[in-house]
């Protein structure tokens, strides 16, 4: 019994105890002073002001990318980049006083001189970055000692390059539906030759013996504009002879046709290689057929059969191809205007160790 009443008597000494503390402590804060709510000074509004200014400034910054060469002298307005391609990430300059403010320069390597005397000579700042742009295949490509590893980024038109020169679908942004446009001629080719006996190459070749079993319609390229198009567009097929084979080696000869609702009969990379590209059923492939008899008379049987001619556009209602500008000034400016769009948004630097051993061999 005694036992218990110590028990209770140290049990009530505790609680007494805690409760004196905590009364303690609000006592101590009701008599502390409150927090005081400073007005802002007067000036806070003008920094504020200067504040939001240097965020939008951020925002809007641009690097300066410098053209050091015009490629093949072909001159556009800079404001082109914007005005036609929707491409504004970079303040695009050809004056070289820029030079030790560039955050880029970029080098068209057909412009570059053998011995190396055009290219800036004054010490490169250690942010600017030299980019690569070459539009030839290798078979093109001269070799130029000395600028293996001069280069940052690439510009070419593989799709290992740091920044590609040719994107030829984008996804399609309308319920517009494809009408596809009058054909007057099956099978027609856009060529630079005047003679076509004479010339050498794989697809000279083909073209040679594909006429022995269909009618090819043949247009000299300096047929341009609205005029190149209508008369792509008059064609049912088209011959999309690439110049050289290599991988991604692709081109406007492939595009033209895909954008103005013709079937490029294509001699290139491998299907595959082209896939990369376009849908598989967009296109037509050389290596499709065993012999060039074969090819024509697979082509004569599509042009009495519109409904399997048709399946060839079925892509068209997911994607759009895009019309390249024909002019000869324009013909390196979208790649540029593409370069301009990557050094405003990437920021990464890095050595190309050797160009010749990633793009040549």
């Amino acid at each position: 019994m005694a036992s218990v009443f110590y028990v209770l008597r140290a049990t009530l000494t505790v609680i007494l105890l805690l409760a004196g503390i905590i009364v303690l402590v609000l006592q101590y804060l009701q008599s502390s002073p409150a927090p005081t709510c400073h007005l802002p000074p007067a000036h806070s509004a003008q920094q504020t002001k200067q504040a939001n200014s240097s965020a939008v400034e951020q925002q809007t910054y641009k690097p300066v990318m410098l053209l050091w060469f015009w490629p093949g002298n072909k001159r556009f307005d800079l404001q082109d980049c914007k005005t036609l391609f929707k491409i504004d990430n970079c303040q695009l300059t050809d004056d070289r006083s820029f030079y030790s403010r560039a955050h880029d320069v970029l080098v068209f390597h057909r412009a570059i001189q053998d011995d190396l005397s055009n290219l800036p000579t004054s010490p490169r700042p250690k942010f600017q970055r030299w980019i690569w742009f070459n539009a030839d295949s290798p078979n093109h490509t001269r070799r130029i000692e000395g600028i293996q590893s001069l280069f940052n980024l690439t510009l070419t038109y593989r799709k290992d390059s740091d920044i590609q020169v040719r994107r030829l679908l984008t996804f399609k942004n309308s319920d517009e539906e494809f009408v596809l446009p009058k054909k007057e001629r099956l099978l027609c080719w856009f060529v630079d030759s005047d003679n076509l006996t004479t010339q050498s190459g794989e697809g000279y070749s083909y073209y040679r013996e594909l006429i022995n079993h269909m009618k090819v319609d043949v247009f000299h390229n300096s047929t341009k504009g609205e005029n190149y198009f209508l008369t792509m567009s008059s064609c049912k097929f088209y011959l999309s002879f690439e110049n050289s084979i290599h991988r991604d080696y692709i081109t406007e000869t492939f595009n033209s046709p895909l954008s103005v609702g013709t079937v490029p009969i294509v001699l290139g990379p491998p299907r595959r290689n082209y896939e990369d590209f376009a849908p598989g059923e967009s296109f037509i492939h050389v290596n499709d057929f065993p012999t060039s008899l074969a090819l024509a008379q697979f082509l004569l049987g599509l042009d009495k059969d519109q409904e399997a001619y048709m399946r060839y556009f079925h892509w068209r209602g997911y994607y759009t191809a895009r019309l390249h500008l024909t002019e000869e000034k324009y013909e390196f400016a979208h790649a540029i205007c593409q370069a301009c769009r990557h050094v405003g948004i990437y920021k990464e630097y890095r050595v190309v160790p050797d160009l010749y051993k990633w793009f040549i061999l």
